[in-house]
C-alpha cells in the first residue's frame, strides 16, 4: 500500500511538472491591437574605424513611432465613405489616432522639414484628419494618457480629449488606393536617405504618404 501512494505521489508531482512546464513556454496572450513600432535613423555616415573591420553607422539620429496596430478581422471597407468617411476608426473621436488603444507617439532626434515647415526635434503625439482623399497628419505637444481614466478631460488617450491648440504642424498627405488589402495597421518608413525619406501609413487598401528631409 505504502509503495503506490508513493507511485501516485510521484505520478502526481510529475505531472504538476510537465502543466508547469507547459505553461512556462506558452506565449503570453496577444493583444486585440498589438504595439507596433517604425523607425529609422537619419543624418550619419558609415565609418571603417579600424582597417580591415566592417564598417559601422556613427552620428545617425533616431526617428522612431510607437503606435497601437489595428487588424481588419474581416472587415471591409473600414474606413467608410461619403459623410460617413473616417468615422468607424475615428471612434467618436474629432481625429484618428493613427493605430488603436494609446495615442500614437512619434520622437526625432533631428529636425524635420514637411512641405517647408520645420518640424523641431522632441516627442509628439500623431493623429490624422480623415477626409476623402485628403488626409492631414497632426504633430501636437498635448500631453498624453499611458492608462485610460475618463475623468482626465485634459490628457489624451488615443484622440480622446484631442485639443487643436496643442498642434505644432499640420501637413496634407497624399492617399492612393490599392488593390492588395493590408491586414494590419502600418506605418512605416520608405525610400530614405541619409537626407530624409517618406512616411507611409497603410490599412485595408489605402496608402496615405508624406515626404520629409532632414531640417536645420
Amino acid at each position: 500500500m505504502k509503495a503506490v501512494v508513493v507511485a501516485t505521489a510521484a505520478a502526481l508531482a510529475l505531472a504538476g511538472s510537465i502543466i508547469l512546464a507547459q505553461q512556462a513556454a506558452a506565449p503570453a496572450p496577444m493583444p486585440a491591437s498589438p504595439r507596433g513600432t517604425a523607425a529609422a535613423q537619419v543624418g550619419g555616415k558609415w565609418v571603417v574605424e579600424k582597417e580591415g573591420t566592417a564598417p559601422r553607422y556613427r552620428e545617425g539620429k533616431w526617428i522612431v513611432v510607437d503606435y497601437g496596430r489595428p487588424i481588419l478581422r474581416g472587415r471591409t471597407d473600414v474606413f467608410g465613405a461619403g459623410a460617413d468617411y473616417g468615422k468607424k476608426v475615428n471612434d467618436d473621436g474629432p481625429v484618428w489616432r493613427a493605430g488603436a488603444n494609446q495615442t500614437t507617439r512619434f520622437k526625432t532626434e533631428a529636425p524635420l522639414a514637411f512641405a517647408g515647415k520645420t518640424l523641431p526635434a522632441g516627442e509628439y503625439s500623431l493623429f490624422v484628419d480623415l477626409k476623402p482623399g485628403a488626409w492631414t497628419l497632426i504633430f501636437s505637444t498635448q500631453p498624453h494618457q499611458t492608462k485610460y481614466d475618463p475623468a482626465n478631460k485634459t490628457e489624451t488617450f488615443g484622440a480622446y480629449n484631442y485639443d487643436p491648440k496643442f498642434d505644432v504642424l499640420r501637413v496634407p498627405m497624399q492617399t492612393t488606393a490599392g488593390t492588395t488589402s493590408i491586414e494590419q495597421f502600418t506605418i512605416a518608413f520608405i525610400n530614405m536617405t541619409q537626407q530624409g525619406g517618406t512616411l507611409a501609413l497603410a490599412w485595408e487598401k489605402t496608402v496615405a504618404t508624406v515626404a520629409f528631409s532632414v531640417g536645420q
